[in-house]
């Protein structure tokens, strides 16, 4: 049995960071599991549902980026960034398995590599925001690594109702934990914010490049698509072994 309602509380103890989150699209395709079992820890099992698996991108920029009891530090403290992810699950746990985060910040790049052990790329990135409308950019510059490309531009609309605790949109948005490995070991990492508010979103351009360096498919199909409708402050635990 899957719990998704206790990992949405907050964990004991003190987060080790802060960030906040705005601006963020989630893009989601369904794709099939096995797919992706070449790219996941054997440990891991493929989070899906009603059979399907299901494979993200999300651009996004971050704010207030600080260790907990600091302030945020000018330049260093902001971010954009966009991921690629699936959805995993350990011991009844569900998360999320990053396949690829490319971000603007250097330090931040540097820091997740280090401490969490995440698959961050330097990226040239912009995000641009007009009559509800974003716009957001992303080059691939980090030295030694595959070229992957991104652009999009969407709209804005209606706020969306809570999600059901059972409905595609809760599993695929509410997820409170990330896994990551590191020399042959899981390890997973707790976040805790408020349950996503959400707007509509309809896409009004297109294009990536971001799935090809894991040999996947580019989709055949349009997203399924849902906007952030305003910021979430995010405290990060600590990584710990599983």
């Amino acid at each position: 049995m899957i719990d998704r309602q206790s990992i949405r509380t907050r964990p004991p103890g003190w987060p080790i960071m802060y960030q906040t989150w705005a601006k963020l699209l989630f893009m989601h395709w369904p794709i099939a599991a096995d797919r992706l079992r070449p790219l996941i820890p054997s440990r891991l099992t493929i989070d899906t549902y009603d059979g399907i698996a299901w494979i993200g991108m999300t651009p996004f920029t971050m704010g207030g980026i600080r260790p907990v009891l600091f302030p945020p530090l000018p330049g260093l403290s902001q971010s954009h960034e966009l991921n690629l992810r699936t959805y995993v699950h350990l011991d009844g746990i569900p998360g999320v398995w990053f396949l690829s985060l490319d971000a603007s910040n250097a330090f931040a790049v540097w820091g997740a590599r280090l401490g969490f052990h995440l698959p961050y790329f330097r990226a040239r990135q912009h995000l641009r925001e007009h009559n509800q409308l974003i716009h957001f950019t992303s080059t691939r510059k980090h030295a030694g690594s595959p070229s992957a490309a991104f652009t999009a531009t969407w709209s804005i609309g209606n706020p969306l109702p809570p999600l059901a605790p059972d409905s595609l949109d809760f599993f695929l948005i509410e997820r409170y934990c990330l896994y990551t490995a590191h020399d042959g070991q899981l390890y997973r990492a707790r976040i805790f914010h408020p349950p996503w508010p959400l707007r509509e979103a309809a896409l009004v351009a297109h294009a990536s490049t971001m799935l090809e360096p894991h040999g996947l498919p580019a989709p055949g199909e349009g997203p399924l698509l849902h906007s952030q409708a305003a910021p979430l402050t995010v405290g990060v635990w600590r990584l710990k072994k599983v």
